[in-house]
């Protein structure tokens, strides 16, 4: 909270400027319009003056008539500026926000998994959303309208002092005293409304990770559980906005009466010089025209500053989430060859917490081509040393290479690249087949998908889809069984084409028949390429080459696997006689 009061104008400056710069044409006419339509307030009320001394001296009437024609003219004119400057902002706002809800999102997606397992999915969508949504004004309207409510203010009070010198010192007086209340009232509300963004975060955290749960939460009878959390959350965050609520309605309505009281003050002195006849009576109207005109740019300052305190808490917000660097950096660019890649761990230790180790002192060798059957215990590290090799994470100690190549030294999307895993869960999104088999790859054409679809004994099933590969799927994968989700992830992997293929046990809870279907398939896929198999059954290891067994993130066997098959006092055998591993894991 800190951090907000201490938000500098370069921050605020440095964020409008990133973004505004790339729409300066538009900018630039917007702010054009602007100055016309500060123009046109100026000139109205002296207009309108000017026709009520006229009527008063007995004017001609076609006078009378060409002076309401221009203040009808120029009232048209002011109405179409204002609908051209609202729409121009309205898109220069939009183009704006969209942008840094862009470079917000692939922020996020580029931290590293330390960073999102402690942030939920729906905390970070109020930040995306929600923190920019409340800079849409300050990047359209903000400068702009700070910079002609400036402008006008300066314009009104030169026209006081031009009509009269002691109506000018005391509207510069009381514009100056009040500017200084709005600056005061701006540092007190900003940590108000930084706690309010911190409130809505943690509420669509709330929400999100307990819809997502929904099954569990109903199997389990745990509604009335999480109604009552619900409700904890959203008292906090009404209390919260209450508090600000209350604090912006009383200061605006102390604002309203200030104002008030300047508008009466001018207007009584324009009065008062009246009855002395130093002034006419349109000079008065003038007066009291440039004194409720007065109130516009003040009122309108008033609440940029309002807007600028809920800005500040989502600058705040924003400019944290930017400075969190993930952990995971690019390397230098070491290149990764194309094929089947020798894997190697050298003396690797890693652990989530400090103190506190999944993986000691790890040391293993791979040779191109071969497959690993990982077994262990849950707890063990099995996840998590594959997790290593996609680079989710980088070893506290040591080192894990990819055909002879230091992971840290290559490019991230070019490991991911010639890493792929066929998961237990597998993921699909509410999108058409083509999109979730290529994962949004436009350059991967129909052709290779139906090669792969055909490869994986699916070509039927995808005969019967009503409207082939642009047939939509649920998210989640509702409407598939869990073998034709499983079918996709490994087609998945086809078209992505990996050297190493990580499989966490993807029959495990399939029927047999279906699991057939499926070895027939991992076959394929596992054909020329490197392979490590996290093994929840033993029958799965039956195309390993090698074994490793973890216990306690340290290695317990590790061997040929025919040869640790045949001897009685390995592990492995043990685990082959009793046929109990599945429950190990």
């Amino acid at each position: 909270m800190n951090q907000s009061t201490n938000l500098t104008l370069a921050q605020y400056r440095g964020l409008l400027i990133h973004y505004i710069k790339p729409l300066w044409r538009r900018t630039l006419l917007l702010a054009f319009i602007l100055l016309a339509s500060l123009s046109l307030d100026l000139y109205a009320p002296q207009v309108m003056r000017k026709f009520i001394d006229a009527t008063l001296a007995g004017a001609a009437l076609n006078r009378l008539v060409d002076l309401a024609l221009i203040f009808l003219a120029v009232t048209v004119a002011n109405q179409l500026v204002s609908v051209s400057e609202a729409s121009l902002a309205a898109d220069v706002s939009l183009q704006a926000t969209n942008q840094l809800r862009t470079d917000l999102t692939r922020h996020c997606l580029a931290l590293d998994l330390t960073f999102h397992n402690a942030h939920t999915p729906g905390e970070l969508i109020e930040r995306v959303d929600g923190d920019v949504g409340t800079l849409a004004n300050f990047f359209s309207r903000f400068a702009l309208h700070v910079l002609s409510s400036t402008l006008l203010l300066v314009g009104v009070l030169t026209l006081f002092f031009v009509i009269d010198t002691q109506i000018g010192l005391t509207m510069l007086c009381f514009s100056g005293g009040f500017l200084w209340f709005l600056h005061k009232q701006h540092q007190f509300s900003v940590p108000h409304w930084v706690t309010i963004r911190q409130l809505w975060a943690a509420t669509y955290g709330f929400l999100e990770e307990r819809l997502s749960g929904l099954e569990d939460i109903r199997a389990n009878g745990a509604m009335d559980y999480v109604m009552r959390r619900y409700f904890e959350q959203g008292r906090r965050l009404f209390y919260g906005m209450m508090r600000a609520f209350l604090l912006v309605t009383g200061v605006s309505n102390l604002n309203g009466i200030l104002l008030a009281a300047g508008a009466a003050l001018a207007l009584g002195l324009g009065i008062y010089r009246y009855t002395l006849g130093e002034l006419s009576l349109g000079t008065v109207y003038l007066i009291f025209s440039y004194t409720q005109l007065l109130r516009r740019p003040l009122e309108r300052i008033l609440d940029q500053i309002r807007d600028l305190g809920q800005v500040a808490g989502s600058i705040v917000r924003i400019q944290s989430l930017f400075n969190t660097q993930s952990r995971i950096s690019d390397g230098p660019g070491a290149t990764l060859a194309a094929g089947a890649p020798a894997v190697a761990f050298d003396q690797v230790s890693f652990g989530y917490h400090a103190n506190q180790l999944v993986l000691d002192n790890l040391s293993f060798a791979l040779s191109p081509g071969a497959v690993l059957g990982l077994i262990g215990r849950t707890g063990s590290g099995k996840t998590t040393l594959s997790r290593l090799l996609f680079r989710l994470y980088d070893p506290t100690v040591g080192v894990v290479k990819l055909g002879g190549v230091d992971l840290r030294q290559a490019k991230v999307a070019d490991l991911r690249r010639h890493v792929a895993l066929v998961p237990q869960e597998v993921h699909l999104f509410h999108a058409s087949l083509r999109h979730n088999l290529t994962l949004f790859d436009e350059s991967i054409p129909d052709a290779r998908i139906l090669e792969a679809l055909g490869e994986l004994e699916l070509i039927d099933w995808y005969r019967m889809l009503p409207n082939g590969l642009a047939t939509v799927l649920a998210a989640g994968g509702g409407g598939l069984s869990a073998g034709e989700a499983q079918l996709l992830a490994v087609a998945r992997v086809f078209l992505q084409d990996p050297g190493l293929v990580i499989l966490d046990e993807a029959s495990a809870r399939l029927d047999p028949a279906t699991e057939r279907r499926l070895s027939r398939a991992i076959d394929r896929l596992l054909a020329g390429r490197t392979a490590i198999i996290i093994a929840h059954r033993l029958a799965t290891l039956q195309r390993a080459d090698q074994i490793m067994i973890l216990a306690d993130g340290r290695m317990a066997e590790y061997g040929p696997r025919e040869t640790l098959a045949r001897n009685p006092a390995s592990r492995y055998a043990q685990l082959l006689q009793t046929g109990l591993y599945r429950s190990c894991e």
